[in-house]
């Protein structure tokens, strides 16, 4: 019995190291498929477009800030830039998505329909965007009515005490 003691020990030890060079290199390929989509998708250069529109909507909506754009490029760079957001978008593609879900979606970016999608989606967005403000414009007038009426005062109720139901006999 003493001489399997050690046996086991050995063959734990082993198995232990297999099993975690397995683990490292399904980690180092599930990241190499997070950073392929990221490739396929340019995910960099969308990020980097957004923090220009940011800037570009600040400066539009407060021509003042002009004098301090490049101040502002910095803030937003080290903020919410593609350096300072790669890793915890990483983080997040890497918990929603398994590999084999990041293959198959590569699988399908790569393709021409897929670029497509790539370089169609963001227009489609924008127009979606566009048709929700014109349709929120027609119809504001409802809304206005809706906020104008007086709603009911709620009851004020004791802390963890559950509200009075109201029974009516049939």
């Amino acid at each position: 019995m003493k001489l399997l003691k050690p046996l086991f020990t050995a063959t734990s030890l082993i198995l232990f190291s297999i099993s975690a060079g397995v683990s490292l290199a399904d980690d180092s390929t599930h990241l190499q498929q997070v950073e392929n989509l990221f490739r396929l998708t340019q995910m960099e250069k969308k990020i980097n477009e957004s923090v220009d529109s940011i800037i570009q909507l600040q400066l539009s909506q407060n021509p003042q800030l002009a004098q301090h754009q490049a101040q502002m490029r910095a803030f937003f760079d080290k903020n919410i830039g593609w350096a300072a957001m790669k890793s915890d978008i990483t983080d997040m593609y890497l918990r929603t998505f398994s590999e084999d879900e990041l293959k198959a979606i590569n699988g399908f970016y790569i393709t021409p329909a897929g670029q497509k999608v790539i370089t169609a989606l963001p227009g489609l967005v924008q127009q979606r965007n566009q048709l929700a403000m014109q349709r929120i414009q027609q119809n504001i007038g409802e809304l206005q009515k809706i906020i104008a009426q007086p709603q009911p005062v709620a009851q004020e109720q004791k802390p963890n005490q559950p509200a009075a139901l109201e029974i009516k006999p049939e």
